[in-house]
């Protein structure tokens, strides 16, 4: 299968690395509008190095692309690879704002209405980790029962004042459109929708630069309730250290934590809202037992696990896909509902209203006075 890859930077060179050892994978091309970089990866790769990607769309002879741009470009190279027939993987978040997402799935509706075969990914690798799939697996077997809360602190996505001084369009309104919500979370935002779908309402609050020299936010708390009754809060951070990733789900039938590489189920032996309604006594509780839920970490998951699956769909013609690409408009609905809650101080319903955020972010852009100091490249990369 003949892959093309636009954007070498950290995440789009570490892309390139492992599609180099696949043999189901030949390079068709590379793109970077840094030239220096597009020739370096060409060479490594064997491959022809373009400098914008209309270049590469029209002259390397694809069959599909992998698009690993800052986030504003997802969509218009998206839509111009379905424009010319290419299967299309493109890293999250799938676009900045609900409108951007909107446009790739018309764009890939236009494929699809010529090609019904046409394949659409997205890079939620996250999807592959063996803790959230054990999870995942889980909660549609109902061993919870009717969910009641959600708790999830994710605060591991430290990030240095050097992290977001890299890059001119790091950690700016119109280079990157957001800060941890837009860049670490969309993985978090993408498991929540997975496991519990849309929320109905959410009351964001956002600190736009907290703890960096930045003008997007680093520390996000949020408040979502769903029409079943169930209510989440949602912590996320990119300045605590050690930090936490702890996920707690509440069911009728117990309790489901997940933190430190453990997964603990503390198991009600009946139902506690049917104990609640029965039982004569005030202050007594359900039986519980605490299970030790094993994780299979024998598996091969990550991103190589989502490219080999994507590439598979297009050569088999069968789609099995970590994750369809039209699955990431939900995500990036729920982090503009958040921030636009944050902002206008109230309470978001959803669906939102699709240009509500966009409308948003053009006035944040507009009125920036934000100067980055230094653009310096970073030695590693998580």
């Amino acid at each position: 299968m003949k892959i093309g890859i636009v954007g070498l930077g950290n995440i789009g060179s570490a892309h390139l690395a492992y599609l180099m050892e696949m043999d189901n994978a030949e390079i068709a091309g590379v793109c970077d509008i840094d030239r220096a970089k597009a020739d370096k990866y060409a060479e490594m790769a064997n491959a022809p190095a373009y400098y914008n990607h209309l270049d590469m769309l029209e002259k390397a002879g694809m069959d599909a692309i992998l698009i690993s741009t800052p986030h504003y470009d997802h969509v218009p190279i998206a839509v111009d690879a379905f424009d010319r027939g290419l299967h299309v993987l493109v890293e999250k978040p799938v676009a900045v704002h609900v409108n951007g997402a909107l446009k790739i799935h018309e764009s890939y509706e236009r494929a699809k209405a010529k090609n019904p075969k046409t394949v659409f990914g997205i890079m939620f690798n996250e999807r592959t980790f063996p803790h959230y799939v054990k999870i995942k697996d889980l909660l549609d077997g109902g061993f919870l029962g009717k969910l009641t809360r959600v708790t999830w602190i994710n605060t591991k996505w430290f990030r240095s004042q050097a992290y977001y001084d890299s890059g001119g369009w790091r950690a700016t309104w119109a280079g990157e459109g957001g800060g941890i919500l837009t860049n670490q979370c969309p993985h978090n935002l993408d498991a929540y929708h997975w496991y519990f779908g849309l929320p109905e309402k959410i009351h964001g609050f956002a600190k736009i630069g907290k703890y960096h020299n930045i003008e997007v936010e680093d520390e996000v708390t949020a408040v979502m309730e769903h029409k079943c009754g169930l209510v989440s809060q949602f912590v996320v951070s990119t300045a605590e250290c050690p930090g936490t990733n702890r996920l707690e789900i509440v069911g009728e039938h117990g309790t489901l934590i997940y933190e430190d590489s453990k997964l603990i189920f503390h198991q009600n032996r009946e139902s506690m809202l049917e104990y609640s309604d029965r039982t004569a006594s005030g202050f007594t509780r359900v039986e519980t037992w605490e299970t030790h839920i094993p994780i299979d970490y024998s598996q091969p998951y990550g991103h190589k696990s989502v490219t080999e699956k994507f590439l598979n769909s297009i050569l088999t013609g069968e789609i099995d896909l970590v994750a369809h690409g039209c699955e990431g408009l939900n995500p990036v609905m729920i982090a503009n509902a958040i921030m636009l809650s944050s902002f206008e101080e109230k309470a978001v319903r959803l669906p939102m209203e699709t240009g509500a955020f966009e409308r948003k972010l053009a006035e944040l852009i507009k009125t920036s006075k934000y100067v980055k100091k230094d653009t310096a490249q970073i030695s590693d990369f998580i």
